[in-house]
């Protein structure tokens, strides 16, 4: 005889982020009984019938859903957490989601075979915090050009020296004839948790992650 699904505790408002992490996340829901629809059109929030809320987002968004008690907690990707300063507390590594977050450029300009950067260094990129960040601790000045769309194309434009981007395959970036120079960090999904919530909900978040955690990424 098979064993009743086991249902998480009632109440939890939950974000989940759309895009890339969605199909993911939904499954891991799904194995931790709560019912995700396998579509949820355009919907922005439904209530399930175990009585959990579901909040659907744009990834960046996550965070400040979960850090002002919007959702008790959520699903979101590292690498937005490393844009983010907002005050929530990440308390699994899911580990589904695998990218990388990297520095790369042009293959005939040789910076991954060591060649000087040029000294007006122009970057591209949507991560400005994280690239901010990498270039300081190597006390490298840049110009950083925020782009949120096509950064592949703007070495081959002369729009920047390097990008830094997010690669899962690396595909995008042999197609542009470009190559990894340094990687900045492994990004993968996290569970987070609005901190004032974790202790006001306490087991119901901590027998979601349990279950979250029990299955393998």
């Amino acid at each position: 005889m098979s064993r009743p699904k086991a249902q998480p505790e009632a109440g939890l408002t939950i974000a989940m982020p759309k895009g890339a992490l969605f199909a993911e996340s939904a499954a891991r829901l799904r194995s931790a009984g709560i019912e995700v629809p396998e579509d949820v059109g355009r919907r922005l929030t439904i209530t399930t019938a175990d009585g959990t809320t579901l909040l659907f987002l744009r990834p960046t968004d996550v965070p400040a859903y979960v850090e002002f008690g919007s959702a008790d907690c959520g699903i979101v990707g590292k690498d937005v957490l490393w844009e983010t300063d907002r005050n929530v507390a990440e308390l699994a590594d899911l580990g589904f989601g695998y990218c990388r977050l990297v520095v790369a450029g042009r293959r005939i300009d040789r910076y991954h075979e060591g060649a000087p950067f040029p000294t007006f260094l122009r970057v591209a990129t949507k991560f400005t915090r994280s690239a901010e960040t990498w270039f300081a601790e190597r006390d490298l000045p840049v110009e950083l050009i925020p782009l949120h769309g096509s950064v592949e194309l703007s070495p081959l434009v002369g729009l920047a020296d390097l990008i830094v981007d997010l690669v899962a395959t690396g595909t995008t970036l042999r197609e542009h004839d470009l190559v990894v120079v340094e990687e900045i960090g492994e990004s993968t999904a996290r569970f987070v948790v609005n901190p004032v919530r974790f202790r006001a909900k306490y087991d119901a978040l901590v027998k979601l992650l349990e279950r979250l955690s029990a299955v393998p990424a």
